[in-house]
């Protein structure tokens, strides 16, 4: 489950983390006395569970009340990358030398916790594993023996931090193993981590991803779902909403990540992780793409099916049925081999539509598209 970032943030500040003053509001006049509250200058954040809110228009400093309450009013009720703005965060503007990331995760190649730190925060850790690896340090914890002192040590000695930055870079980074594992966390992680001039470090922001079930017996209350997440789980789809540009909609967990592996090996960026599961009808391969014809984001859909329990003529009827809806306005590249691909095949050529038996080709397609 995601949690909201002044969800986040509670849990770090509940953890000893420091962080921002803030309020939380849901409307201008809200927006205004909470900024009056706070001092000026404030800065706004639109509360949804989509990455990329800041190049999208959903943080904006402030200077005045009158400027507050105006830029609340544009932004409540405002669309993020498909997401409807309820809630604002209006925090504190935190003066800052330099930008930290810290992060949490559960690294499943080696059944560990993967701590990774770098001095070159506040920019996606993809771009900067992919462009800064030598400033990204990851520090694997065993799960049984947990996080030691000697694991900090690392983390501060390759970052190059020296006291009194690195003494509370320390206890955060132990405080933030706490939350993870007290929460069976997914991802927790605090981007930017502002370093001030003082040594003081604060968490600007915070990305968490809880487990459900120890969400439950923890007495956490529970976040909302991203829309499409939501809507996904009500039709028994897994679906996962990613940065990129191609949403990948396959049927199975495995054959979905091979997908998404092969685009992103061909230069492409997955938009999403959809999995149709095992015999999929029509009206749910319908379901699944209007879900992403939904998305802003997804440029590109790419439907790639190995008919087994899943029948071939089911997946084109579902194919057929959006792409007259749409009007061909959505580019979809599909490829569909297994039971029944000649009568699915038919029914694909009856409205032009091309289809792709390599996975590779459709893979390639789908990726000069979306470019």
């Amino acid at each position: 489950m995601k949690l909201l970032e002044h969800e986040g943030l509670r849990l770090l500040s509940e953890a000893g983390i420091p962080v921002p003053s803030f309020i939380v509001v849901k409307s201008p006049e809200e927006a205004e006395r909470a900024a009056s509250r706070i001092g000026l200058p404030v800065v706004l954040k639109a509360q949804v569970l989509v990455g990329g809110r800041g190049k999208a228009g959903g943080v904006k400093v402030v200077e005045s009340l009158e400027a507050a309450r105006r830029v609340a009013s544009e932004l409540l009720g405002s669309r993020i990358r498909g997401e409807i703005v309820e809630e604002l965060l209006v925090a504190e503007v935190v003066e800052h030398v330099e930008e930290l990331y810290l992060s949490i995760i559960v690294d499943r190649a080696s059944n560990s916790h993967l701590v990774l730190a770098s001095r070159m925060g506040g920019i996606d850790v993809e771009e900067l594993s992919k462009n800064h690896p030598e400033a990204l340090v990851r520090v694997s914890i065993d799960p049984l023996t947990g996080l030691r002192d000697w694991h900090t040590r690392i983390i501060l000695k390759r970052l190059g931090l020296s006291s009194p930055a690195g003494d509370r870079l320390r206890g955060i980074i132990k405080s933030l193993y706490n939350v993870y594992t007290h929460y069976n966390c997914d991802l927790a992680e605090i981007n930017p981590l502002s370093l001030k001039s003082d040594g003081e470090l604060v968490a600007l922001d915070a990305k968490v991803i809880v487990d459900d079930n120890a969400a439950r017996v923890r007495g956490l209350k529970l976040g909302r779902e991203v829309g499409a997440e939501s809507e996904a789980s009500k039709l028994g789809l897994n679906y996962v909403e990613l940065d990129g540009e191609i949403g990948i909609v396959c049927n199975g967990a495995g054959l979905t990540m091979a997908t998404m592996d092969l685009v992103n090996s061909l230069g492409g960026r997955p938009a999403c992780f959809l999995d149709l599961g095992g015999g999929a009808t029509a009206e749910l391969v319908y379901k699944a793409l209007k879900l992403l014809s939904e998305r802003p984001h997804v440029k590109v859909v790419f439907l790639n099916v190995l008919a087994g329990i899943t029948r071939c003529d089911e997946v084109a009827a579902g194919v057929v049925r959006i792409y007259d809806e749409l009007g061909g306005a959505k580019k979809i590249v599909v490829r569909l081999v297994g039971t029944n691909e000649d009568e699915g095949r038919r029914i694909l050529e009856s409205r032009g539509i091309s289809y792709f038996t390599r996975m590779l080709d459709a893979a390639q397609e789908a990726v000069k598209l979306a470019s």
